[in-house]
């Protein structure tokens, strides 16, 4: 495969053929939830769990339908990538913290107006959820339990949100959010990693780089959570670590991530294997989750030059 003429000259030479391969993927997979949002896939027969309104992923499906427009210039896939978004808007006015996650990713590489404007109004939203007596937007009653709560994903997509309308509310929600801590789960060191890696971005926040370093893993792709080491791995995990690290600038580790991702995770197909929904409830152990395909799509694109490491 010839290397595409705006690619950096740094790119390694795997990235854009494992790009195609998972943009690739999101062609089929378009094709085969039609108006559903995917969730997680068997990595085995690759068939979908789907969902109606996308839940707390619906925005990586979007943000994977902007990559591969943005991959193939084709207006059809503009076309769908913004009629996806739109499906989005209703959690704009849903009582989630994770609106973060859903409205932050399903907008941020979007480029028509009625992105911009949901974001806006996302934004404002979860800035009138602020809770001042906590220093957070609390996690939320739209999936059920107590609303007055936190938990770390909350922060990821929500502090680059807030701080788009106050950087104060913001700057008080991660740093709650730290706070909480990620006893033993994967997944929760990278969302407070990438939340970090986005404070320092968009808030006046230099003291945080130390909370980087402590998020940091020393496995590139860790098990799902620390109690189990040998148990299964979260390939999403180290996806989402690997964009966290481009955003603050440690290059060589996160392109050894994403290689080990590549190479020894990265089905013929496109699809993202080992990542692991939720251990505790034996879940989507070891299957391809949409979060996972998007971070390990982002990381790629940018390194590819597609896209820089701020614009999501």
């Amino acid at each position: 495969m010839s290397t595409p003429p705006n690619t950096p000259p740094n790119t390694p030479h795997w990235a854009e053929p494992a790009l195609a391969r998972v943009l690739d993927r999101v062609a089929v997979t378009r094709t085969e939830v039609g108006d559903r949002f995917p969730l997680y896939a068997d990595q085995e027969t690759g068939l979908w769990t789907t969902t109606r309104r996308g839940s707390w992923t619906g925005g990586f499906w979007a943000g994977l339908l902007w990559l591969r427009a943005r991959h193939t210039g084709d207006v059809r896939d503009r076309e769908a990538a913004g009629a996806t978004t739109m499906r989005l808007a209703d959690w704009a006015g849903a009582d989630t913290a994770t609106r973060g996650l859903i409205l932050w990713y399903g907008t941020a590489l979007a480029d028509d107006p009625g992105a911009v404007a949901l974001q806006e109004r996302a934004a404002c939203a979860c800035l009138d959820a602020y809770d001042h007596e906590l220093g957070l937007v609390p996690w939320g009653s739209a999936f059920g339990g107590p609303r007055r709560v936190a938990h770390v994903d909350g922060a990821p997509g929500m502090v680059p949100l807030l701080a788009s309308v106050n950087a104060k509310a913001a700057e008080s929600h991660l740093r709650a959010h730290l706070g909480l801590g990620s006893p033993g789960w994967s997944r929760g060191r990278a969302w407070l990693l990438l939340a970090v890696a986005d404070g320092l971005r968009c808030l006046d926040v230099p003291d945080l780089r130390g909370a980087a370093g402590e998020l940091t893993p020393s496995r590139r792709v860790p098990p799902a959570t620390e109690e189990r080491p040998d148990g299964p791995l979260d390939t999403s995990a180290a996806a989402i670590t690997a964009v966290a690290l481009l955003k603050l600038g440690q290059r060589e580790p996160a392109v050894a991530v994403l290689e080990e991702l590549v190479r020894v995770h990265l089905a013929a197909n496109g699809s993202l294997r080992h990542g692991c929904y939720d251990l505790g409830s034996g879940t989507a152990t070891r299957h391809e989750l949409v979060w996972g395909s998007f971070f390990l799509a982002f990381g790629l694109a940018v390194l590819t030059g597609l896209v820089d490491a701020h614009s999501a």
